[in-house]
């Protein structure tokens, strides 16, 4: 297989050491950050500046109500954006998220309301939907050669009209099933399960870093050094049993948090330790050089704009529960560009082989936090929406920097 898909460098005996040079790691990371390569660093350093600013001005913004509201609202817009993540990186576009979430909520809203059927039947087909459109756009762009940019544009349009069709000349229907509204309303309220999610997460990464230095050690190569895996331990504890302790001063853990950061998981690893992950890392970096490897490109191309489709069936799913009903305006208005900005803030290049999919949730959290902060303050819509805009406009423009810079490096 081509060192596009995997490199492995072994070394015989222990690597000469120069007490003068950093270590392998910090001198990595240094020549990333010289190379325009920030990781998360900018996401980072603009959400503790937001919060800052916001909490000076109100002092209830980060108080553990508002950051809770917080994660409830940002909660469609990031699942979308984790859609994004997968299919920009993979050199593809899909313009019709914020439709295929419209028509979804409007099949979960109809198959409840009007036929009566149980949560498990409508919600799983729902997903169906959801995975059935994703699939037949990919199946589009492959196999007749029109861009996923035409595809999803046309389908942007074509499933809006269908969402209206199915909700009618009411233009919202009601919806009440407890165990679908209860998927973006309820909480682990002081519960012991919370805790045990929070250990299970330290538990999880414990394991990924063990396993990670044995399979260093299996290749022969110098794993990294044991006190940065402690460090990413350490913070993730901190982070899970944190956050647990803070949201149970409010109502407890919100079960949607529990869902979208279980997607982000199961994506990232998927993304990042699968065969499926490097081919589409592969393929948004070079798609010709590629498929010369042996990629079936094609069919890794109708995967990720399926996934992107489940992704919306999901978020169309939450609005639902979060609005105990669906109506015509589900997926509308900016939620689209919303989910984009949200992507390429947290690092993901529009021009793909690049991103990540929990940084595509810190941008996500960048964004409604900003929404958040301004509508404590009471601006208007206009501000928050040109505040929206600039993000956006700044986020373009680093990532179209940050290209060019590295590719003047490169000549």
């Amino acid at each position: 297989m081509s060192n596009l898909i995997s490199v492995s460098t072994k070394q015989h005996g222990p690597a000469p050491h120069n007490e003068s040079m950093p270590p392998a790691d910090l001198r990595g990371r240094t020549l990333a950050w010289v190379n325009g390569d920030l990781g998360p660093l900018p996401v980072i350093v603009g959400l503790v500046c937001v919060w800052l600013f916001f909490q000076t001005k109100d002092s209830h913004f980060l108080s553990s109500r508002n950051l809770s509201n917080l994660i409830l609202q940002m909660a469609v817009t990031a699942i979308l954006a984790m859609a994004v993540v997968v299919v920009m990186v993979a050199g593809e576009i899909d313009l019709s998220l914020g439709s295929v979430t419209g028509v979804t909520s409007a099949l979960l809203g109809v198959l409840l309301t009007e036929q009566h059927w149980s949560a498990a039947g409508a919600l799983a087909a729902t997903f169906a939907l959801g995975l059935g459109i994703g699939l037949l756009q990919g199946l589009v762009t492959v196999f007749v050669g029109v861009p996923s940019f035409l595809v999803t544009l046309g389908g942007f349009l074509a499933w809006a009209g269908l969402q209206l069709s199915l909700i009618g000349a009411a233009g919202d229907l009601p919806v009440n099933n407890a165990t679908v509204t209860a998927i973006g309303n309820s909480y682990l309220s002081h519960s012991i399960v919370a805790w045990a999610l929070a250990a299970l997460a330290v538990i999880g990464v414990t394991a990924a870093e063990i396993a990670r230095h044995l399979a260093y050690q299996r290749e022969g190569i110098t794993p990294p050094a044991t006190a940065k895996a402690a460090v990413r331990v350490a913070l993730t504890a901190a982070g899970s049993f944190g956050l647990v302790a803070f949201l149970n001063n409010n109502f407890g853990v919100p079960y949607i948090l529990i869902i979208f950061v279980g997607v982000a998981l199961a994506l990232g690893w998927v993304t990042q330790r699968t065969l499926f992950g490097r081919y589409i890392y592969a393929i948004g970096g070079n798609s010709e050089a590629s498929r010369r490897a042996g990629i079936p490109v094609p069919w890794i191309r109708v995967s990720v704009l399926g996934i992107s489709g489940l992704l919306a069936g999901l978020a169309g799913v939450v609005s639902t529960s979060n609005l105990y009903a669906t109506s015509a305006g589900v997926g509308g208005s900016i939620l689209l560009l919303e989910a984009i900005a949200a992507a390429v803030i947290g690092g993901t290049s529009l021009f793909g082989g690049r991103g990540r999919v929990y940084q595509a949730l810190l941008g996500a959290l960048l964004i409604a936090s900003v929404q958040n902060g301004l509508d404590l303050l009471g601006e208007p819509a206009s501000t928050v929406e040109m505040a929206m805009g600039g993000i956006l406009v700044l986020a373009v423009s680093l990532d179209a920097l940050n290209r060019r810079r590295n590719a003047a490096l490169t000549r």
